[in-house]
């Protein structure tokens, strides 16, 4: 660990600080370049899209853009660090942003006393951009801020700590249950964890095909219930009407346990009393609510997903949000509605069926094959297909959604 930890300073300190650069997309070589790029050229691009706002597409990079703007207030699984701290993440974002999906990705870290200065600065510099990542905002300040945003900006707001997550899960979730033979209008779901990830999750599984009724949350002080009076409006969404009040009551005979709390939470006992053909998508990274090899000792019969590379099944939002952003910039989407969502769930669900190339399993020398099975439920983040696939599903979802400034998609798009 000790290794591994000055290996990620390294990497992020030479040869040059920082994961992310800026490049010209002109040349500026000669007096003409430069008349042109800046003065007095440059006053013609500003009266036209003075002229139309929308010449801004043609002119600047704005349709290719999108910020990656956060609070600091929950990096990754280390909590409230504050915005500068967040930087490497945001960064770190940008990078998978272009490299996954080629678009030009800005962070931004804000400082703000309140969640109405934070809406306030994004609002204000929206328009810069083709769309808006949040990203590491704490529950339950992120529901609302993103509500609000939506509201406020002319360009795609999506809080991938949200809906990434929740579109992945979805998508293995659909295919882990299918493989065990279990229909997702019938499964039992229980969800260890009541904040954003967990809400997001089960709202899109919900949107999926489960039933409200069938799904049981718990946070920190045990099973969310209608009879329970410190629950914000959030969480109440899902508070079941039931006398189970703990995680040993809702879990004998559950088909799904989905964590997105934190490690050793799940213990081998829990996992015994499960329905036959259980799937766990244990998320806590790096270290997941109940270990794999301790649920598959206990429970031959499971499919397990975690958050982590170095088992079968990682839920990983990069799967989806370069793609998502891809799809709605090419087609200048106002919005990323549950259309659009729905649609990349479908997308990267299928795509784990379809026959894995010779270049995703050579990027994993230590895996000889890759099937659709217990231990393929979600592709691999380093799959090309997904870029095309999902996209494209994604465009056409928001075209015919009616959220789509460009109606029609162009020949060939996204074919190689």
């Amino acid at each position: 660990m000790a290794d591994l930890r000055q290996q990620a300073l390294d990497y992020h300190e030479f040869p040059v600080p920082g994961k992310t650069a800026v490049c010209l997309t002109k040349p500026a070589e000669t007096s003409m370049d430069l008349a042109l790029a800046y003065s007095p050229g440059v006053a013609e691009p500003v009266r036209e899209i003075a002229a139309n706002p929308d010449n801004a597409y043609r002119y600047t990079g704005k349709g290719n853009t999108v910020a990656v703007i956060s609070n600091g207030t929950a990096i990754l699984g280390l909590g409230n660090l504050g915005p500068l701290a967040s930087k490497p993440v945001m960064e770190g974002k940008a990078l998978l942003f272009k490299h996954f999906a080629n678009i030009d990705a800005t962070d931004i870290e804000v400082k703000h006393r309140t969640s109405e200065e934070f809406i306030n600065v994004v609002e204000a510099i929206a328009d810069t951009f083709g769309g808006i990542n949040l990203e590491d905002i704490k529950a339950p300040e992120c529901f609302e801020i993103e509500k609000a945003l939506i509201e406020r900006c002319n360009v795609p707001v999506f809080h991938d700590d949200q809906h990434g997550t929740a579109i992945v899960t979805a998508a293995g979730m659909i295919n882990a249950l299918e493989i065990q033979g279990k229909s997702i209008e019938e499964a039992v779901f229980v969800c260890m964890g009541a904040g954003a990830a967990a809400i997001a999750c089960m709202t899109m599984i919900v949107n999926c095909g489960a039933q409200r009724e069938n799904v049981y949350m718990l946070d920190r002080k045990g099973v969310i219930h209608t009879r329970r009076e410190d629950i914000n409006e959030y969480k109440a969404l899902f508070a079941n009407n039931t006398d189970k009040r703990t995680l040993q009551d809702v879990i004998k005979g559950a088909d799904v346990f989905l964590g997105l709390s934190g490690p050793d939470v799940l213990g081998a006992e829990d996992v015994a009393l499960m329905a036959d053909k259980p799937v766990i998508f244990a998320c806590s990274n790096p270290d997941p609510e109940i270990k794999p090899e301790l649920a598959h000792d206990v429970r031959k019969d499971l499919i397990m997903g975690t958050g982590r590379s170095d088992y079968p099944n990682q839920v990983n939002n990069v799967l989806c949000f370069p793609f998502i952003f891809r799809g709605a910039l090419d087609v200048r989407a106002s919005s990323i509605n549950d259309e659009m969502k729905i649609a990349a769930v479908h997308a990267i669900a299928a795509l784990a069926k379809e026959p894995v190339p010779a270049s995703v399993l050579a990027a994993y020398p230590n895996v000889d094959s890759l099937e659709f099975g217990p231990e393929y439920v979600i592709p691999k983040p380093i799959d090309a297909r997904l870029l095309p696939n999902v996209a494209k599903a994604v465009a056409i979802a928001a075209i015919e959604s009616g959220v789509a400034t460009i109606k029609e998609l162009p020949e060939g798009y996204m074919e190689s």
